[in-house]
């Protein structure tokens, strides 16, 4: 799918709504992928102006020429400080609807622009979209997919090769830095998210950061990471013990894996993320654990590593055929550790294909 396609199909979605424009930005406090999505720029401060018959894109001089390299469907403005390039194009274009995306603009923002507007003869209104141009990202075209396996390979190759080599001694800290270096080295452009290492009972916490902790023989250790690639990232969680697996890893670990495999296996396009998060959860529960698995099943990933769709137990996003979502069960106990493995699929002619490809060892033997 093009830009202009993009475009367009923003630009209907506009139409539906009854809006006359649509204003997109990235800046440095106020992050939107979206800007990236419809026009190709990458720097970290665009305002992306879309109405029927115009496309811009305002910037600063630090931009400008990347801008105008990255997103060649739009004119390119150049902003100076303050917001008059926006009272220009709305008086411009006489739009009395203005879209904006009320998730990501900034109470600052918001007073900045509506100052702007004010002074104006007849002041149009803006209008919350409620993740309207969120929703347009969902569906993955062949172009996406394509770049989106070669994150996800990169990830699977770094998590392979050094997962293979962790032994008792090594720290988290160690192991995380180790993952980065594996994913550069492999052709990412960076990481997805900072890669979390939990070892023994730091496991039980499902967002630990890595610490000096050494590990030790017997310990239950989780790695959940991810590469950027191109714009794109990947999301990849595997589990495994150091060394001799006691028999509460082994029932943990084999749990969480019936989990992940039941939801691979009975998802079916046309289901809410909530019913496809309840395939696991009911697993999971069933065995006594459920108040021990305290997070979704799983979210949309693209170019940000948390999107469209929603896959947790209130969800009800309808998962289609070319959306890519993790699904990712854990558990999670205090003073002993946790097991989480997570992989990504896309939906495809109704049923979801597994596109991480790491090996689900649960044995590091040393």
């Amino acid at each position: 799918m093009s830009t202009i396609d993009r475009i367009s199909r923003l630009r209907a979605r506009m139409a539906q709504d009854g809006l006359d424009a649509m204003l997109i930005f990235n800046t440095e406090r106020s992050l939107s992928k979206n800007v990236a999505y419809y026009s190709g720029f990458r720097g970290t401060h665009g305002w992306l102006w879309i109405t029927p018959d115009d496309a811009a894109l305002a910037t600063d001089f630090r931009y400008t020429e990347q801008a105008e390299q990255q997103a060649p469907d739009y004119r390119v403005i150049r902003m100076a400080v303050g917001y008059d390039w926006f009272s220009e194009v709305v008086s411009a274009s006489g739009a009395r609807s203005i879209g904006i995306e009320d998730e990501s603009v900034t109470v600052a923002a918001h007073r900045a622009l509506t100052e702007k507007l004010q002074n104006l003869e007849s002041a149009p209104a803006l209008v919350p979209t409620e993740g309207m141009a969120d929703q347009l990202r969902a569906v993955k075209d062949a172009a996406e997919l394509e770049t989106l396996t070669r994150a996800i390979e990169i990830a699977d190759e770094a998590v392979e090769t050094v997962a293979a080599g962790i032994r008792p001694g090594m720290t988290e800290r160690q192991i995380a830095w180790g993952i980065e270096r594996a994913m550069r080295e492999a052709g990412g452009d960076g990481l997805s998210f900072p890669t979390i290492v939990a070892s023994g009972p730091n496991g039980a916490k499902a967002h630990h950061s890595p610490t000096d902790r050494p590990l030790e023989y017997g310990d239950g250790v989780y790695i959940d990471t991810g590469a950027l690639y191109e714009g794109y990232c990947s999301d990849i969680t595997r589990a495994f013990v150091l060394g001799e697996a006691s028999p509460r890893f082994r029932e943990i670990y084999d749990l969480v894996l019936k989990a992940q495999e039941t939801a691979e296996a009975n998802a079916t396009a046309g289901m809410t993320g909530g019913e496809i998060d309840g395939i696991a959860r009911a697993v999971i529960a069933d065995a006594g654990y459920g108040d021990d698995f305290g997070h979704s099943l799983g979210h949309g990933i693209g170019i940000a590593v948390h999107e469209l769709p929603r896959v947790g137990p209130t969800s009800d996003d309808p998962i289609e055929d070319g959306m890519v979502f993790s699904v990712e069960p854990g558990i999670y106990l205090t003073g002993w550790g946790g097991v989480r493995i997570e992989d990504l699929v896309v939906m495809e002619n109704g049923k979801p294909r597994v596109l991480t490809k790491a090996h689900k060892r649960d044995v590091i033997p040393v």
